[in-house]
């Protein structure tokens, strides 16, 4: 059976400095009280992975958490730039930051990979680009029995994943439904697993469409309402297309940023943790 906790607890216990960490969703069900936990716990050194990159990582690569990011694209959706990653690549602020970046294509498929247990996949990708020219981890192999060049890419084996769901039960099965991109491979791919919900309940009822995570595949299971905020949860929340602007001004400015970070992220673990006594919190 997966472990029923507490978010802090959770990501106390799975994500540790240097770990490679994937928090996968695609526009949906996107962890985000996982990642501003990760920032608030103080974890540093961590190779970040994940298909899109939106503002979830932009928070955790300014806060210092990360020295590498492993990725397709990036960007604030329907937005623009993501500043705070701009400012690690371009300017090392607040450390330095290497990328190692992929299609998504190739991403998915390292995911399947991973998942799989096989040491690498293979695809018919990244030709007409000059990713291959940047990227170490894209070679070209031959096909054995058609003599196609294809390309290949090394699966991902993440330390821990950690993505949001909207229902789990409390033996820790998981239930999600909707737009799901690759959190199944990610949990699967995952020595330890970090699944955030909606809520936990006594039964799963089926629902259309919906992917079942089995409770030997997860480690634990948290139960966080809106953990997926600004993204949604089908069933649960609308996206909230106002954030995703406001990330641009917050996002836009060092100090302005940092500000955010203590009133916002930090400012949260005295509040849920403590009883009006301010000390440990940075």
């Amino acid at each position: 059976m997966a472990d029923i906790v507490s978010l802090a607890d959770g990501v106390g216990e799975l994500v540790r400095d240097g770990d490679v960490v994937a928090l996968e969703g695609f526009t949906h069900l996107i962890p985000h009280a996982a990642g501003q936990e990760i920032i608030r716990q103080g974890r540093k050194d961590l190779t970040l992975v994940r298909m899109t990159p939106d503002i979830v990582y932009d928070q955790l690569i300014g806060a210092g958490c990360a020295r590498k990011l492993i990725f397709s694209w990036g960007g604030n959706p329907g937005v623009g730039s993501l500043h705070r990653f701009r400012d690690a690549v371009q300017h090392a602020w607040p450390v330095p930051l290497e990328i190692e970046e992929h299609s998504h294509a190739g991403m998915a498929n390292r995911y399947v990979a991973g998942a799989s247990g096989l040491p690498f996949a293979v695809l018919r990708g990244y030709r007409g680009t000059d990713l291959p020219e940047h990227t170490a981890t894209i070679k070209w192999i031959t096909c054995p029995f058609t003599g196609e060049e294809l390309a290949a890419v090394p699966a991902i084996n993440p330390d821990v994943s950690i993505i949001h769901a909207q229902r789990a039960d409390r033996a820790g099965n998981v239930q999600m439904w909707g737009l799901v991109g690759v959190q199944k491979e990610a949990v699967l791919a995952a020595e330890r697993s970090l699944v955030t919900v909606e809520e936990v309940v006594d039964e799963l009822e089926p629902v259309a469409g919906q992917v079942v995570l089995p409770h030997w595949a997860v480690t634990a299971v948290a139960e966080v309402p809106g953990g997926a905020h600004p993204s949604y949860a089908q069933g649960y929340s609308e996206r909230d297309n106002a954030y995703y602007k406001y990330w641009d001004s917050i996002g836009r400015d060092r100090d302005t940023f940092r500000t955010w970070v203590r009133d916002e992220v930090l400012a949260g673990r005295f509040a849920t943790e403590t009883t009006g006594d301010k000390e440990g919190v940075r």
